[in-house]
């Protein structure tokens, strides 16, 4: 038998797909980049959420990169923003504090997926030695 999902769960679905639509449509900060949300994560007693973000960027960023910083920064900053606004949405009589964190997972994914290539000797598939850009 399938086990359903709890409610902290489906709490942290709904955050998760209003927070992605508040950030797009209501903060709007140039420091801000283009923001994922891939996961967050609501303690028991909902006293807090855990916003794992990562960044879309054809680099791979650490924790440590500006780009990083600063996004986390804009976010923690309107955190008080973003959790009124989740608390009219959702209609929740408590919401949790919002606390953003950098995912670094994406990165590693990335990493152990290139080196599985390699070990295989698989060639990427976009070829960028007929890019017509590199020639000139």
């Amino acid at each position: 038998m399938p086990k359903e999902f709890s409610r902290i769960d489906r709490i942290a679905d709904q955050i998760q797909r209003e927070l992605a639509q508040l950030i797009q449509r209501e903060i709007k900060d140039p420091r801000l980049g283009m923001i994922t949300i891939n996961a967050v994560k609501v303690s028991r007693d909902m006293g807090y959420a855990d916003i794992y973000v990562s960044l879309l960027t054809t680099e791979d960023l650490t924790e440590e990169s500006p780009e990083v910083q600063e996004s986390l920064a804009v976010l923690r900053k309107s955190a008080g923003f973003l959790r009124g606004q989740l608390g009219r949405a959702m209609k929740l009589r408590m919401v949790p504090h919002l606390r953003f964190h950098f995912d670094r997972l994406p990165g590693k994914s990335r990493r152990i997926d290139s080196l599985i290539d390699e070990a295989m000797g698989r060639k990427p598939v976009v070829d960028r030695s007929d890019d017509p850009e590199s020639e000139d």
